[in-house]
């Protein structure tokens, strides 16, 4: 078994891991950029390193950084969570070459699944079934056209290495095939520098419902249970639940079977997970994700298995603690994903310091989150603040305990999804098993206002905001090895206890970010212009796009107001921007 394990990530999914190392009495080193440097997941490793500035590209992604930082600190083996270079080959190869164990799947097993074209392929090969459409890149406009008249409208254009809901673009009519397809090879070179993007049939309404699969060194593959991601925003999964709704037994075990077979066809080894799209009784290949997944703890619910100590031990050789006739799910799990988005306002991302925070408990009831009071929610990372899990025996009761986890759950400073989930568990769509697309459509076009959420047992706690202390920790970095050290003061001597309680400010959590005021259009965000989408003196229509937006790893299109010519652009590409500030004047004709 491994000695020390490096994690090559951050936020929650960092201390996700770090408790199960620590649970199997391996030490853990974590690794942070100067942004993190006082996050909360940095404390919870035996060992913390610098690696850089911000930017993920500067830190997180620099593959010689942290191997490195891996030797340094003498790990033998490195988690890399998801995301970042979770499903690089070039990682999982160099790390290979360092004679460290990755812990995820072999690096063969990542380049078959991690393009979507040669994914489709193979799984066609194996017998899986796919979505109707090309098995290739398709190059350029011209080219998709009789392509997509051939498959019908609506097509999708996906990105071959996209993921996330990157790279993704619909085109219901052939005269939105070009924006499509532009747009989706954009995002594509801009996220995964590859820019491959092919077609397929674009499913309307489609369930979302994906497979958790474990393979081991010695040739065993088992399924444990199905998820349904289907509760989903540009793309992007909201609400996760086990088991599905909409599974019925024979077709969950034609799915788990599909995935076993498709998991041995590339040799695979360690967590997985095996996407599809299902239309009633039908369901077809989408994509595997080659690590674990965010919403893998709705399957530790209701399986009760650590999946992260099955990889772990997956990674040292050892065969999986279980077999397929093991695995015997029991009651209902529901995942909300807590993010810093304001939902009434299109969701727009809210990055901000939280300024009190206080988590829900009680039965059933599970958070795997990343901050605390005082954390800062970047505007260069994902969103997402923390995962709220509960467990009940069936459905309903499940959903009621969710809604009342949800109520408990305290975050002050910046705007989260909270309210937009206890709206969303009580509609009737979702009630009766539905994935509430129109009503999301909806939210995602046009600012909805959301009631305000009264917590149970009142505001955070004031002891959240310090009594008189008299110990100060701090950190200190020698040679970009982190150490903390805890100074006990007196605070007649050193004027550190104050007497009193700090006055925190609150902010309104439904209020909405960025408008337009007479002729200028201003950011709703703060963010880095991404495109801008118009020229000085152009003619414009009322919604038509402006400026292209990029925060926290989502592109958002600014709109015009009014009709008019555009008489002054403030920003150039590359600018970074906050809330509120110009961006384009659009004079009314």
């Amino acid at each position: 078994m491994f000695h020390k394990v490096l994690v090559a990530n951050r936020g929650e999914i960092a201390i996700r891991v770090f408790r199960t190392l620590r649970e199997m009495g391996i030490a853990s080193v974590a690794v942070y950029s100067e942004v993190d440097r006082d996050a909360l997941f940095v404390k919870h490793a035996d060992e913390a390193y610098l690696i850089g500035p911000g930017p993920a590209t500067e830190s997180y992604l620099k593959v010689d950084t942290i191997i490195e930082t891996a030797r340094r600190a003498g790990a033998d083996a490195i988690h890399p969570g998801y995301g970042f270079l979770a499903e690089n080959s070039g990682f999982a190869r160099a790390c290979a070459d360092a004679g460290i164990t990755f812990i995820g799947p072999p690096a063969d097993a990542i380049d078959a699944m991690g393009s979507k074209i040669g994914s489709r392929e193979l799984m066609h090969a194996a017998g899986v079934p796919i979505v109707p459409g090309v098995r290739e890149e398709v190059p350029d406009v011209a080219a998709a056209r009789p392509i997509a008249d051939e498959i019908g409208y609506p097509v999708a254009v996906k990105a071959s290495a996209g993921g996330g809901g990157k790279g993704f673009r619909v085109a219901l009519t052939p005269d939105q095939l070009e924006d499509a397809f532009e747009g989706a090879r954009r995002e594509s070179e801009k996220f995964f520098a590859d820019s491959a993007v092919y077609l397929e049939r674009y499913l309307p309404d489609p369930r979302h419902v994906e497979i958790q699969i474990l393979a081991d060194a010695h040739g065993n593959a088992i399924a444990l249970g199905e998820r349904d991601c289907s509760v989903q925003r540009r793309h992007q999964k909201l609400v996760e639940e086990s088991p599905s709704p909409v599974v019925s037994p024979g077709l969950r075990e034609r799915m788990f079977a599909a995935a076993v077979t498709a998991a041995k066809s590339v040799g695979y080894r360690s967590a997985g997970t095996l996407e599809f799209l299902v239309s009633g009784e039908e369901f077809f290949f989408l994509e595997m994700n080659t690590r674990i997944q965010v919403e893998h703890t709705v399957t530790e619910m209701t399986c009760g298995v650590d999946l992260i100590r099955e990889m772990v031990n997956i990674a040292a050789g050892e065969p999986m603690s279980l077999t397929q006739d093991d695995v015997s799910p029991r009651g209902h799990a529901i995942e909300c994903r807590i993010n810093a988005e304001d939902a009434s306002n299109i969701f727009l991302p809210t990055p901000g310091p939280i300024t009190a925070y206080r988590e829900p408990s009680g039965p059933g009831v599970r958070v795997d989150s990343g901050v605390q009071a005082g954390s800062v929610v970047a505007d260069i990372y994902d969103p997402m603040i923390a995962k709220l899990i509960v467990w009940d025996v069936d459905r309903e009761t499940a959903r009621r305990r969710m809604i009342r986890a949800l109520r408990e759950y305290v975050i002050e400073g910046t705007t989260t999804l909270i309210p937009f989930h206890l709206w969303l568990l009580e509609q009737q769509d979702f009630i009766d098993g539905g994935a509430c697309h129109a009503q999301l459509a909806a939210m995602a076009e046009s600012p909805t206002p959301l009631a305000p959420v009264e917590p149970l047992g009142g505001a955070a706690p004031e002891a959240e905001e310090a009594p008189e202390l008299v110990a100060r920790s701090l950190s200190a970095e020698v040679n970009g090895k982190r150490f903390d050290v805890t100074l006990h003061l007196d605070p007649a001597t050193f004027g550190v206890g104050g007497g009193g309680k700090k006055k925190r400010t609150k902010r309104d959590p439904h209020q909405s970010v960025g408008a337009a005021g007479g002729d200028t259009v201003t950011s709703p965000m703060q963010g880095t212009v991404f495109k801008l989408q118009v020229a000085d003196g152009q003619v414009v229509a009322e919604g038509e796009v402006l400026v292209i937006v990029e925060a926290m790893k989502m592109e958002n299109e600014v709109m015009a107001h009014q009709a008019g010519v555009v008489k002054v652009i403030h920003v150039a590409e590359g600018d970074a921007v906050t809330a509120g500030q110009a961006l384009v004047d659009v004079v009314a004709e």
